[in-house]
Order: C-alpha cells, then sequence, then structure tokens
C-alpha cells in the first residue's frame, strides 16, 4: 500500500498529527497527577486513601471534587472523546490519497484545534469560546469521514 508509506508524504503528515495526539492524550494523564500531587487532593477512588509513599496521610477530604485537579480529569476525558476518532479517521483519510496541502490543513488543523481547545479549558474560558475550537475540529473530522465513504463508495 503506497498510501501507507514514508515515501507518501501525506502519511508522514498523518503520523506527525497523530503522534501529537497521542503524547496530548498521554500528558494529560500526567498532568492530573501532577496536580492531584501537587494539592495533596482530587483522588477519584476510596481505595486512593490508603497510606502509601506519596500518600503517607490519607484522608477523605482528598476523595472531595477539587476543581484544579478535576478540571484537567476534564480535559483528558474530552480528549479520550475525540482523538481516538480522530486517529482512526485520520489514518482511513490518508487511503483516500488527498493532495498533501489539503491533508495538512486537515491533519494539523485537528491538532491545532485540540491543543487550542486545551488552553481554553485550562485557562477557564467560556464554553462558547471552548466549543468553537471542538466544533472546528469536530468538523474537520467529519469531513474527512465524508471523503472516505465517498471514495469507498467507487470501490462497491
Amino acid at each position: 500500500m503506497p498510501e501507507l508509506s514514508m515515501n507518501n508524504p501525506v502519511f508522514a503528515t498523518y503520523m506527525i498529527a497523530a503522534a501529537v495526539m497521542i503524547l496530548k492524550i498521554m500528558g494529560q494523564g500526567w498532568m492530573t497527577v501532577y496536580r492531584m500531587l501537587k494539592s495533596d487532593s482530587g483522588l477519584a477512588s476510596p481505595e486512593d486513601l490508603q497510606v502509601g509513599i506519596i500518600n503517607k496521610n490519607p484522608d477523605a477530604s482528598q476523595l472531595e471534587l477539587n476543581d484544579y485537579v478535576d478540571r484537567s480529569r476534564r480535559i483528558h476525558r474530552n480528549d479520550l472523546e475525540n482523538i481516538p476518532a480522530f486517529l482512526v479517521c485520520g489514518l482511513l483519510f490518508v487511503m483516500t490519497g488527498p493532495e498533501l496541502m489539503y491533508a495538512s490543513i486537515m491533519l494539523y488543523g485537528f491538532a491545532a484545534t485540540r491543543l487550542i481547545h486545551t488552553i481554553a479549558y485550562f485557562t477557564a474560558q467560556t464554553h462558547e469560546v471552548r466549543a468553537t475550537f471542538y466544533t472546528v475540529g469536530s468538523v474537520i473530522v467529519m469531513v474527512m469521514a465524508v471523503q472516505v465513504i465517498m471514495f469507498s463508495i467507487d470501490y462497491l
């Protein structure tokens, strides 16, 4: 499959955008852990209140909602709801053989909107601001999906 070759600059573009998004998902999980440790709060499960190397003085208040921690957790959850669809759809999109400029706009555009969405969420921007970047990213994935369908119909 020449489409899935490093000789295909569209595939290389996808690989970069996908890797950035994978780092985004994984990094957001670590950001949540960092915020939990920094604030000594925002634990998610009752068993987290057991004495351990990190949590030497567990307290029931550590299970209470802490927006500093939960904001990061919500961003992570949002990424987990959106980025996997991009990863799958983006790969299928590469198989349609799009022009490099168009593919770059779509693939890097999605990655950029997710990163900007995260900044908007971390800085407590309004729902409308966050929703704008979510919407742009969502539309990008839907446009790619429609292109995949239209391309695939020709082969039925």
